[in-house]
Parts: C-alpha cells; sequence; structure tokens
C-alpha cells in the first residue's frame, strides 16, 4: 500500500479548496494512492437505521440497512468487516473521536489483507474530520442524512444538540433522541471542563414550535449559567428563573448532573423528572432518587431551595437517564413500555457487550418498534459511563491481597 500518511497530508491540504459537495469526489480521487479501485462514504441517516451513499461523479450505490448488512456491523460495533466470498470490499467505521457517522467503503485487491487495517483506520479517521470541517459550509451532509423533511421544531432542536456522543479515556456520554424530524420538547447538553462533566437532560412541556422554542431557552439558560461559573444549585435556580420570565404558562422537568472524574461522585439535582438508574456490573442496580425540587419555571411555588443528591460511582458505572417518552410508549394494546421493560432491555444490552452508542441506538429503535413507529412523546435516553484508567490507591489494595487471610501471617 502507498504511504498513507502521504494520503492523509494530500486530503488535508486539498479539502479546504472546495464545497462540501466536492468531498466525496476528493476522497474517490485518492483511491489510487490507497491501491484501491473505488472509496464510497456511507453516512448513518437521523434514525440510524439506514447507511446513505455519498456519491461523486460514475459512482453508484444503494443505500443499506444497518441491521442487516456487512457494512452495518461495522457501524454498530465499530470494527473493521470483510466477507470472505468479497475478499475485495472492506467496511471501515467513519468516526469522529467516539461520534458514529457512518462508514467507509473501501474497493482494493487488498481488502482482505489485514494489514490494510490500520492505514484504512488512519484515512477514515480524516475523511470524518474532513466531513465535520467542511459540512457547516453547505447541506449536502444535512440532505444525505434525511429520509423526509424536517419540521422546524426539530430543526431548531438539531441545530443547538452537541455531537451524541463524547468519549475520553474515562469518560463516555452517549445520548439518542426520536423522533428525528418532529422532535420539539426534549433536548440535552454536556460540556467537560478540567475534571468535572456537566450534563444536562430536559423535557419541556408541549409540542411542535412553542415546545422546540421554550427547550432553546432551557439549553441556552443552561450553558450559560455553566459558563459563568455556577454550582449545580444556582444554575437550576438560573433556568426557573429564565423560563417563569420568558414563559410564565410552561415549565421543563430536567435532570442536572456534575461528574468528578477523578472521583467518581456524581452530584445530580432532579428537577420533576424520572429517576435515572445506576448500572452497574452489568445489570440495573437500582433507581436514583426521585424530584429534588419543583420542575424548572415552577420554582416559585416552593420555598425551598433545589437539593442535590450525591452518588459515588465505582469504576465502570453507568447512568441511565432517560425522558418519560420512553417509558410512557404504548403498544397497539395500550400497554406502556414501563421501567421493567426499560430495565430488562438494558440489562441484556449490557450483557452483550455492546457500545454504549449502539446500546442507546437500539434501546430506541425497540422503543419506536413498540409504538408501531407512532411515538406521542419524544423519546430520548442518554448514557454516562466513568471508567477510570487507574483507581485511586490501588497499591493498597494489591498489598491487602498479599497480607490477607489466605496469606501466612510474617510471624507464624
Amino acid at each position: 500500500m502507498a504511504d498513507v500518511g502521504e494520503v492523509v497530508r494530500w486530503l488535508q491540504l486539498n479539502a479546504p479548496r472546495g464545497g462540501p459537495d466536492e468531498v466525496s469526489q476528493l476522497v474517490a480521487r485518492a483511491a489510487p494512492a490507497l491501491d484501491a479501485s473505488e472509496i464510497v462514504i456511507y453516512l448513518a441517516d437521523y434514525t440510524q437505521t439506514l447507511l446513505v451513499p455519498l456519491l461523486g461523479a460514475g459512482l453508484d450505490r444503494d443505500q443499506l440497512p444497518i441491521e442487516t448488512t456487512l457494512a452495518g456491523r461495522a457501524f454498530t460495533t465499530l470494527d473493521i468487516q470483510r466477507a470472505p466470498d468479497n475478499p475485495d470490499r472492506v467496511w471501515v467505521p467513519l468516526l469522529l473521536g467516539c461520534e458514529r457517522m457512518g462508514v467507509l467503503e473501501i474497493v482494493s485487491p487488498a481488502a482482505a489483507d489485514e494489514t490494510m487495517d490500520a492505514p484504512a483506520w488512519e484515512v477514515a479517521v480524516n475523511v470524518a474530520q474532513i466531513l465535520v470541517n467542511r459540512r457547516l459550509y453547505g447541506d449536502v451532509v444535512e440532505r444525505m442524512r434525511r429520509r423526509m423533511p424536517m419540521q422546524v421544531a426539530a430543526e431548531i432542536v438539531w441545530g443547538l444538540l452537541p455531537p451524541l456522543t463524547f468519549a475520553t479515556d474515562d469518560l463516555v456520554v452517549t445520548a439518542i433522541l426520536e423522533p428525528c424530524y418532529d422532535v420539539g420538547g426534549d433536548i440535552f447538553d454536556y460540556a467537560l471542563n478540567a475534571d468535572v462533566l456537566s450534563v444536562g437532560l430536559f423535557d419541556t412541556c408541549g409540542h411542535g414550535i412553542k415546545a422546540s422554542t421554550l427547550a432553546s431557552l432551557v439549553v441556552s439558560a443552561y450553558r450559560n449559567a455553566r459558563r459563568c461559573g455556577l454550582d449545580l444549585v444556582d444554575t437550576a435556580i438560573s433556568i426557573d428563573r429564565w423560563v417563569r420570565s420568558e414563559h410564565p404558562n410552561f415549565f421543563a422537568t430536567g435532570l442536572l448532573i456534575e461528574l468528578d472524574r477523578r472521583t467518581g461522585q456524581l452530584s445530580m439535582i432532579n428537577a420533576g423528572h424520572p429517576g435515572a438508574m445506576l448500572l452497574r456490573d452489568g445489570k440495573a442496580v437500582r433507581e436514583l432518587p426521585g424530584p429534588t425540587v419543583l420542575p424548572l419555571g415552577l420554582g416559585h411555588l416552593s420555598p425551598r431551595r433545589p437539593r442535590v443528591h450525591v452518588e459515588n460511582l465505582h469504576p465502570g458505572d453507568r447512568i441511565l437517564a432517560y425522558t418519560d417518552g420512553i417509558t410512557d410508549a404504548r403498544s397497539a394494546e395500550g400497554e406502556q413500555f414501563g421501567v421493567d421493560r426499560l430495565v430488562d432491555f438494558v440489562n441484556r444490552a449490557l450483557n452483550d457487550g455492546l457500545p454504549s452508542p449502539e446500546t442507546m441506538r437500539r434501546l430506541v429503535r425497540a422503543v419506536v418498534g413498540y409504538q408501531d413507529d407512532q411515538l406521542e412523546d419524544d423519546a430520548t435516553a442518554l448514557f454516562v459511563e466513568w471508567r477510570p484508567p487507574h483507581l485511586p490507591l490501588a497499591h493498597l489494595r494489591d498489598l491487602a491481597a498479599a497480607t490477607g487471610p489466605d496469606r501466612a501471617s510474617p510471624r507464624s
């Protein structure tokens, strides 16, 4: 294979010279330098059910279902995929950090050779970076990801959302939001500042443009308070006052979370929201305490300041937060999806060892399917995972093991 570093540098130097519509052609032109005949970009649609080809001149491809194709398996498992009966083709996850964008198809006589994996990964990472950098200057990526027209309410919310997945060596945050084209009231945000991860999940009352307008105010007030350095209590108070000032007849439920990634201490304010679940060792352990304050916008009805619940996480613990659109979804017979079904689904997903973003995708697809693809309310779920690479005072644990009851005493 050619020098992949040269290919990457060529892509980075030439990408700024064209518009977003030309990214697919640029990547295709790099194929011969990788001893490939074709390189094709596939992007996941908003519902994360299809991989849609971003085609340049002379290329012809069909949309690919995520559930039933090798390309979809590369997307869901985050592993390179190749088929023994199709040795000239390799599918590479298209990732920016841990944000799943789609997959890269590389057609090459050397595709069956696993020594191609590292260069293919490097190219895919750089293609993802180029897509993120260039998509802001045009609409081609947005148009390709949409299977139907997006309502203005959804346009407002999606324009405010951070990437669905963020990860470091010791933290993972991943979320999913449905329905994609007509959402209104649900919104989330997160930020990592030094050792503190801040997460906010909100569900505003109402539907359509009014709900999305309120959601816009809530998440903006949350970001403003956070960036002004307010603590968790004063952040909740600030959001509450903004909602009451600008939308006096409305309110929003919310979870405000701060996680110290050094110690695993989690602090949470629950403003009239469904309780989050604590997941440990592959199963749901318990539901965290319910509301510690009234919904945002109704704080004037109580003289009490918001109360903060503190939880000390174990390494590997996850927090699952969700809006009531998940548990309140109803089948054709009128039966709710419910917390028990949610817990069962998450337990099975954890035991299957699925990546957190894939767990979120499958959860929302299960909720949508349960309601026959006709959600009556936004359904949003969010995972926060703490997985420190080094445990505090690990040397003391090793010392205890060496001198524990199963070991002979130095005096014996």
